[in-house]
């Protein structure tokens, strides 16, 4: 098997889905691995250590597309604008491809759908389910941590006031007030952060659970009133919830929102939209020079304000759409994500050759695109397909 990992091209983005430790397990396991000129120096892997790992080094992206059987990514393909060419139409029939596909955003429906059109075979890394024997596949999770910790300290660094409770010669300075919604990994790490810097937090999950985690590291729960039966799938995860229980979350939420200095989303269902949380007129309500940092946003966003891959500011509040966060720790979230990604191509590969069972749990939960449709059911919901 020819494994393919170019250079990421999204703008910003300094990961790379395979590190030099990577390159040599996939390697010693019998395959072939073709890296693309400097596609590791963003986070401070050179060249020389992929070819000592075994690699062999490519200037061309497109040779590197054409002749590999696996692509890995960090993001979904993009438009290559050195190339003039969308990297979709670089990949051929039968190729697989693993990354983070986040196929239910409208914004990537399109893409999804050409993938489909050219056979390629699509496995979305936000799909990988947390259940125990995953746990080492699961780079949503480890995004998540760096998202959590380095999208706080972001919020606190255009936020103009100082965090924690300042005692000057003039007086007394109060810490700043943040609210964290969505209490999952991402959320407890920027709780944590938070609580570090100073702040005093509070924090707000449908899910009983998950606010009881947030309890535990110090953050007051805003109790939302949604009952377990309503808010709690399969896996412990949040669902989607009917228009009247969200309508009802957003009127609890409405009494803090105006109160706080920094609010990060990071709610989630998995495979589906992001619940919007923060309504335009709620945004309206905070003071101005307040900040909303909104990591969902690779699945819809949270906030209704949010821009896309933007800072945005309106109503005199900054709103943080970055997508592409973990990439601003660049060799802590590569390290994580290249493991992550390599235990995932050692599960699905038997003989040297991607085996797919798709009565398999983790297989079936993220095989997006196959036999030229898309399978994926958060995908097929957005896009009503049938």
């Amino acid at each position: 098997m020819i494994i393919g990992v170019p250079r990421e091209i999204m703008h910003g983005e300094n990961r790379v889905a395979a590190i030099p430790e990577t390159v040599s397990k996939l390697v010693a396991d019998g395959a072939v691995v073709l890296v693309e000129k400097s596609a590791g120096e963003g986070a401070f892997y050179h060249d020389d250590e992929y070819i000592t790992a075994g690699a062999r080094i490519l200037d061309d992206a497109a040779e590197l597309y054409q002749k590999s059987d696996l692509i890995l990514k960090v993001k979904e393909p993009q438009y290559n604008e050195a190339l003039k060419i969308h990297e979709v139409d670089m990949m051929h029939k039968g190729q697989y491809l693993i990354t983070f596909l986040h196929p239910a955003a409208p914004v990537n429906h399109e893409m999804i759908k050409q993938m489909a059109e050219k056979g390629i075979v699509g496995l979305t890394l936000d799909g990988v389910p947390r259940i125990s024997r995953a746990q080492n596949m699961d780079a949503l999770t480890s995004m998540s941590t760096c998202a959590g910790y380095k999208g706080m300290l972001m919020a606190a660094n255009y936020l103009p006031k100082f965090v924690p409770q300042i005692f000057t010669a003039t007086g007394m300075i109060k810490p700043v007030n943040v609210l964290v919604i969505g209490t999952g990994v991402g959320g407890l790490q920027a709780i944590a952060t938070a609580k570090r810097l100073g702040a005093i937090v509070s924090a707000a999950d449908i899910r009983k659970d998950a606010a009881e985690h947030a309890k535990s590291l110090g953050a007051k729960v805003v109790d939302l009133g949604v009952p377990d039966e309503v808010a709690v799938g399969k896996g412990g995860y949040a669902k989607t919830l009917p228009a009247e229980w969200l309508e009802k979350e957003q009127n609890v939420l409405r009494e803090t929102v105006s109160k706080m200095d920094i609010i990060f989303c990071s709610a989630l269902v998995p495979g589906k939209l992001a619940p919007v949380l923060l309504t335009d007129d709620m945004v309206a309500s905070m003071a101005p020079g307040s900040v909303i940092v909104d990591i969902s946003i690779d699945q819809g966003g949270n906030c209704f304000s949010t821009v896309p891959g933007e800072v945005a500011v309106k109503h005199h509040v900054t709103i943080i759409g970055i997508k592409n966060i973990p990439g601003m720790l660049p060799t802590s979230s590569t390290w994580m994500f290249a493991n992550n990604v390599y235990n995932l191509v050692n599960y699905i590969t038997k003989k040297g050759k991607i085996v797919l069972d798709k009565k398999d749990e983790i297989v079936s939960s993220i095989l997006t695109t196959i036999d030229g449709k898309v399978v994926h059911e958060g995908a097929k919901e957005a896009m009503k397909i049938k």
